[in-house]
């Protein structure tokens, strides 16, 4: 079973891609992107869920490019899930480094078929 990292400081998001993605792949959280951080560096995800707006000195763009930049971690499958949907916003995401791009709100089940698409 993948092991998937949810990133959102929105508890009510994260339950929401909990109840979505929990019988199909093994489900760490973190609530910031330094936390997140961390548990990518040690818990090796094969796939992270990354909002974009979050507390703290990193957001979402930020850790998705320390991810592709780092040669242990830049095979893994980074979708964001965010509710900036502009064009440029779009574009910053595929410029650090993203897979998929979602905009809240969104589908869950569109986004593990995304997910599925990319990981089985």
């Amino acid at each position: 079973m993948h092991k998937l990292l949810i990133v959102d400081d929105q508890p009510d998001i994260r339950k929401l891609l909990r109840i979505t993605l929990g019988r199909t792949y093994e489900l760490i959280e973190a609530e910031d992107a330094a936390s997140a951080w961390e548990l990518v560096r040690h818990e090796k995800p094969r796939g992270v869920i990354l909002d974009i707006m979050m507390p703290g000195e990193m957001d979402g763009y930020q850790l998705c490019e320390k991810i592709r930049h780092d040669p242990q971690l830049k095979s893994t499958y980074v979708m964001l899930v965010t509710a900036r949907g502009q064009a440029a916003d779009r574009e910053r995401g595929k410029l650090a480094g993203a897979d998929d791009y979602f905009v809240k709100p969104y589908s869950p089940l569109e986004l593990l078929q995304a997910i599925k698409k990319r990981l089985g």
